[in-house]
């Protein structure tokens, strides 16, 4: 009964749509209506502006290490599940006619509790995905393709951890590698945009440095 407390505590928390209550909220508007009309970080950035697209990052990180952690005291054990529900609550978000973001900040605080309650292991559960996601972002300054990569190869990578003794838990790996399915299929768009050379690039790093 405790795991089911957590999980269901994990989906409605992370069904709260920050990006979509701090634009309605302070600027009146609806962040799904402009842009790309996505309801997570980045797109909060481009619509509302840099500094409320990393709060709003921030906050969707936040809500996947805050339901982790109250799971690892209401029910030990469950934390990966309560992570995961996480996940799916602020894709598919019931205080939002179920129209979410696509769960990239959040499945980074899914790493860091997974880290934290897990693993322990700091190099590949979280120090892996976030340099990656940087240096990736750095070369191609498309966050898309950094989000995705990085999740990814954070599968692939514990998948191996498990196989030599880094990770103990199979469950690790395998959730980690759904999630990053889950995510590619959540950029499907960004994808087609991807190969068509038509995604967009993030404009405050400047320009990639194979550019001129």
């Amino acid at each position: 009964m405790k795991i089911l407390l957590a999980i269901l505590f994990s989906y409605l928390f992370g069904s709260i749509p920050w990006g979509l209550v701090i634009g309605k909220v302070f600027f009146h508007k609806d962040i799904r209506k402009e842009g790309s009309g996505n309801a997570g970080g980045t797109n909060a950035g481009r619509v509302l502006g840099k500094p409320i697209g990393v709060l709003v990052i921030a906050l969707d990180a936040l809500k996947g290490l805050i339901s982790m952690t109250l799971a690892h005291f209401i029910a030990p054990g469950s934390e990966i599940y309560a992570g995961v529900a996480c996940c799916i609550g602020h894709c598919f978000p019931c205080f939002a006619q179920f129209k979410g973001g696509k769960a990239v900040a959040t499945t980074y605080g899914f790493f860091l509790g997974i880290t934290l309650f897990v693993t322990n292991n700091w190099i590949i559960t979280f120090a892996l995905p976030v340099i990656t996601f940087f240096v990736l972002l750095f070369f191609t300054r498309m966050v898309s393709f950094s989000s995705m990569s990085a999740i990814a190869l954070t599968g692939i990578v514990s998948l191996f951890a498990y196989f030599n003794g880094s990770i103990t838990e199979l469950s690790v790996p395998v959730t980690i590698l759904l999630l990053s399915a889950f995510v590619i299929y959540r950029h499907k768009a960004n994808i087609k945009r991807i190969i068509e050379g038509k995604e967009s690039r993030i404009q405050w790093m400047g320009k990639a440095p194979w550019e001129k």
